[in-house]
């Protein structure tokens, strides 16, 4: 029991410090790699282009396919960078409405899971959540 405890301490630590999203969506990393601008907003900025492209291919899939997997894998790269960005920016309101705009896109985002197999409810929340990335990437050009 002992041994078992531990091994649930050393996991949660684990997954605490390198970031739960690179352990179980790795490819999140690579496209925050492709993302990677001169500042963490132009990362950000880069990373809803992609998002919004990633939407747009996702629409016309069912279920878990790669065009959703993409845009699994770039919105948690989005989600990992948001707090990566310069002290200085974190301080400006535009920031705050940044972080919200990211918690409506999860909310979005578990509708658009939940919908995954059933096609007009998926284009629906899909376009949704084009229009909110295109929103957040509205805040974040005030950012820069």
């Amino acid at each position: 029991m002992r041994r078992l405890i531990q091994l649930c301490a050393l996991s949660m630590l684990l997954m605490g410090l390198s970031g739960c999203s690179y352990l179980f969506y790795p490819h999140a990393k690579e496209f925050a790699a492709k993302a990677k601008g001169a500042t963490g907003v132009e990362t950000l900025i880069n990373l809803t282009n992609m998002m919004e492209g990633g939407a747009k291919a996702a629409r016309a899939g069912k279920g878990y396919d790669q065009a959703l997997n993409d845009l699994h894998n770039q919105f948690h790269a989005l989600d990992d960078n948001l707090c990566c960005v310069e002290k200085a920016v974190q301080a400006q309101p535009a920031y705050a409405l940044a972080v919200t705009h990211n918690k409506e896109l999860w909310a979005i985002f578990k509708r658009v899971w939940k919908f995954k197999e059933d096609q007009p409810q998926r284009e629906q929340h899909l376009d949704l959540f084009a229009a909110e990335v295109k929103e957040l990437r509205d805040t974040l050009q005030r950012l820069k």
